[in-house]
Order: structure tokens, then C-alpha cells, then sequence
């Protein structure tokens, strides 16, 4: 073959290279102007508002805590599980969905203010975890492309809205808080799998939190798969019988998945997967993978979709029709906590297909839900 003519493999890598580097542009593009949080925001405050509401933050991290400093933590990968308790003011005039971030000197009437910050050792951490617990317990396992403050505050966010008596606990893991840190942030999260595996066995240990949530978002739900997949094969599965998994805009390869969850088997009550055929992230992201889908993007019409769900104990739910608080379709599940307890009573009844493994569609959102699982296909329906 002459100079002249080059390699049709070739061709192909440089074509596929050329669009994933134009798909990190086009993001860039679209990001920039977007002012990120700074560490600042965690230092605390002296002033709550009148009709604030308190949230009160647990955190383990495998980010290394800048040494002269009780709030920066870093990219950096800490050897051990760091620990601290952050309380967050959440203000009167908060929407749902939303963080109202200062732009300048923080105001506590009008923004999400930190009130309190300590750190915490491991048995500090988890005796206060275990006291403030009662019945339920929730671990967030933050996305790709988030810095610490950010997964702080979008946790205190959820946890307010919800309004749920338990304990709000947030998994940071050393994202690289970049644009273009994809594959830096994937072995971030790779390396802290054994430190979530160890996050969650302390809080199997413990009782008194009789159901333990894990929601992870986007590479964090990867990271989640991950880590229970690793208790599967290290015999832990007391652990796993305790956990209650949900997996938001999951940016997991399809095939990647299929082969985790060969490994972990039906989980009870059913892992839930909660989809977005739009999410533009994702789709950057596939791209980036050379064009193979990723699992947050499942088209839940899909009669393989719907066998697969079925025949796995997973619980697939289009949740396209909520609204997104970003220009990429990939947060959608921040609003579900506002709708928190209308769906937790769904799922005690059984309402709707709330509970069952299959491929769902919530397609009503408002102060009032009507029949908001619709069931995909007359066989999910036992017809």
C-alpha cells in the first residue's frame, strides 16, 4: 500500500479520535462560562436564617485533605478512608432540584451556606452514623467531572428534599473535578473501589440503619457495580442482602454490565436503573468509548431491554420526562428526592409496577402524581 493510501484501520482510529476530541470541545464550549464551586464555599458560616432547614452531611473519602486545611481536599488519593460530618444551611427560599450557590459572600436567606465542618475519625464516624441512623441510612456515590463541595452540596440537596429521617452519607471518591479528566477519573474510581467496599460493610455491620441505600451517578455508578461485585466475590453477600442499589444515568458499558451482574446475581428488593434516551453526556461518552452505548441510555421500549431486566431482577426506569437542572440531560435524578415519600409508598404497595423487575416509564411529574410507573409492554403487565 503507497504513502499516498492510508490504512482504512487508520482512517477509522483517526476519524474516531477526531470525533471524540470534538465532542470534548463541543462540551467545553458549552461549559465554559460556568463558574465551579471553590472550597471556599465549606467555610463555615456564624449565621443561619430564620426557616433555614439544617442538613447534616457524613462524608468518607478517598481524597487526601490538604494538610493546613479543614476544607480543601484534593485529587490526590489518600491511602485510607478520610472521615467529616459538614451541617449545610439550606435556605428558606430553596426550590427543589435546585443548589442555590453564592456568587459572591454568602447569604444564608437567599443560599446554601455551611454552617459546621468537623473532622472525624473512623469510630467517631461510624458511632454517629449508627446513632443518627434510625431506620435508614443513604450513600451517595458522586458522578465523573464533580469536585468535593459540589457532591457535598448536591447531597445536602437531596437530603432536604426528601426530608427523609436517616442519615445522608456521601462517598467521595478523587475525581479529578476536569472537563478532560475522563480517564484520570476512571482510575480514580477504580482505585477506590475496596474503600467502598469497606464503606459498606461497616454499615451492614451495624442494625439499626434496616435499609441502607446506595445511589450512584453516572461513573459513580460504576464505581457501585464495582464494589458489589467485589463483595459477591469475596463471600460478603450479608452485605449485599442489606443494601437497596439504584443506579442514576449509569455510564456503564452494556456489555460491561452484563458480565457484572452475572457475577452478583439478583439482588432483592431489585437493583434500579434509571435511564434517559437523551442524556447528551452519555452519548459524548459512548463516543469517547467508540460508539458503545452505555446503560444510562437504554431505550426502555426495547423488547431486549425488557427480557434482560426481567430475567436479571432489575428494575429499568425511563425517567426522560422529569426535568434537567443541566444542558445535558444527566441529572434528572436530582428531582426524584422531592417525590421521595409518594414513591417510597408505591413501592410498599406495589403500585404501578413500583417494586417489580421490568422496564418502566415515569411519565407524569407534578405536585400530584398520577400513575407515575407505566409499564412497557402488556407481558410486564402479566397480561
Amino acid at each position: 500500500m503507497s504513502r499516498a493510501d492510508p490504512s482504512p484501520i487508520l482512517t477509522a482510529r483517526a476519524l474516531h479520535a477526531m470525533r471524540s476530541i470534538a465532542a470534548m470541545v463541543a462540551l467545553a464550549a458549552a461549559l465554559a462560562g460556568c463558574t465551579r464551586p471553590g472550597p471556599n464555599v465549606l467555610i463555615p458560616t456564624d449565621t443561619v436564617a430564620p426557616g433555614a432547614k439544617l442538613v447534616t452531611v457524613y462524608v468518607a473519602t478517598t481524597r487526601v485533605r490538604q494538610p493546613d486545611s479543614m476544607i480543601v481536599y484534593t485529587s490526590g488519593r489518600a491511602p485510607t478512608l478520610n472521615y467529616a460530618e459538614f451541617t449545610i444551611g439550606i435556605p428558606p427560599n430553596h426550590k427543589s432540584g435546585a443548589i442555590e450557590w453564592p456568587t459572591g459572600i454568602p447569604d444564608p436567606e437567599t443560599n446554601f451556606v455551611t454552617v459546621r465542618q468537623t473532622l472525624l475519625t473512623p469510630q467517631q464516624f461510624e458511632s454517629k452514623v449508627a446513632a443518627r441512623a434510625n431506620r435508614k441510612a443513604g450513600v451517595f456515590v458522586h458522578g465523573y467531572n464533580v469536585n468535593f463541595q459540589e457532591a457535598v452540596y448536591r447531597l445536602a440537596q437531596m437530603a432536604a428534599d426528601a426530608d427523609v429521617d436517616g442519615v445522608p452519607i456521601l462517598f467521595a471518591w478523587p475525581s479529578d473535578g476536569e472537563l478532560v479528566g475522563y480517564v484520570a477519573d476512571k482510575e480514580a474510581a477504580t482505585y477506590s473501589r475496596d474503600a467502598l467496599v469497606q464503606l459498606l460493610t461497616m454499615l451492614a455491620r451495624d442494625r439499626r440503619p434496616a435499609d441502607v441505600t446506595v445511589l450512584g451517578h453516572s461513573m459513580g455508578a460504576w464505581l457501585t457495580v464495582e464494589a458489589l461485585r467485589q463483595l459477591r466475590l469475596t463471600g460478603r453477600n450479608a452485605v449485599i442482602a442489606r443494601l437497596n442499589v439504584v443506579l442514576a444515568s449509569p455510564d456503564i458499558d452494556t456489555d460491561v454490565f452484563r458480565a457484572q451482574m452475572k457475577t452478583i446475581g439478583p439482588l432483592t428488593p431489585p437493583m434500579t436503573v434509571l435511564v434517559s434516551r437523551d442524556d447528551r453526556a452519555l452519548a459524548i461518552s459512548s463516543r469517547i468509548s467508540g460508539e458503545r452505548p452505555r446503560v444510562g441510555a437504554l431505550d426502555v421500549d426495547d423488547p431486549r431491554v425488557q427480557e434482560g431486566a426481567r430475567a436479571a431482577n432489575v428494575r429499568v426506569i425511563d425517567i426522560s420526562a422529569l426535568k434537567a437542572s443541566d444542558d445535558f440531560n444527566h441529572d434528572r435524578f436530582v428531582s426524584l428526592a422531592s417525590l421521595y415519600s409518594r414513591l417510597n409508598g408505591m413501592e410498599r404497595s406495589g403500585a404501578g409496577g413500583a417494586g417489580r423487575a421490568g422496564a418502566f416509564v415515569f411519565n407524569s411529574v407534578g405536585t400530584v402524581l398520577s400513575a407515575p410507573f407505566t409499564l412497557v409492554g402488556s407481558a410486564l403487565a402479566g397480561q
